[in-house]
């Protein structure tokens, strides 16, 4: 079993052992993100550390986007709720990327692609490809495409 899935476990006994509800309820709904992906497809499966990795990703970025339409809807109460959950989430997330450290690893990618003939635009694929598993909940996946757009073209 993934090392990530058997940590939020044991952190949900300590939460509702501490009468903690905010973070038993995250880590809760954390948990059945990650058993709905392991059951979604036509056979069930075990999912590994970067797979549990990608789901809690998945939802922290929903919390973020939560946050910023309760903000916009004048509901602090809500946005305050969504920031609780995307704090406990974000514990299980790698630190995000510098913007030099993902520079760099576009710049290699990018390099790497132009040695197996892909050039320009044509290289997006590839360079993807190679990315996003080094960039896994660090950056968020619509940025990263941006900037990788950006330097081939």
């Amino acid at each position: 079993m993934a090392q990530l899935k058997e940590q939020l476990k044991k952190d949900l006994t300590d939460a509702i052992k501490s009468h903690n509800q905010v973070v038993s309820g995250t880590i809760r709904m954390a948990l059945a993100a990650i058993t709905n992906e392991e059951v979604a497809g036509k056979e069930s499966r075990e999912l590994a550390d970067p797979e549990v990795l990608s789901v809690l990703t998945k939802e922290a970025k929903k919390r973020r986007e939560s946050v910023e339409a309760y903000l916009q809807a004048n509901r602090k109460d809500l946005a305050d709720k969504e920031s609780a959950e995307l704090a406990v989430l974000e514990k299980y997330l790698p630190s995000a990327l510098t913007e030099s450290e993902l520079e760099g690893i576009i710049a290699q990618a990018i390099t790497e692609a132009n040695t197996q003939g892909a050039t320009g635009m044509k290289a997006m694929g590839i360079v993807m490809k190679i990315i996003q598993p080094l960039t896994v909940g660090r950056v968020d996946g619509t940025l990263l495409a941006n900037k990788v757009k950006e330097k081939l073209l």
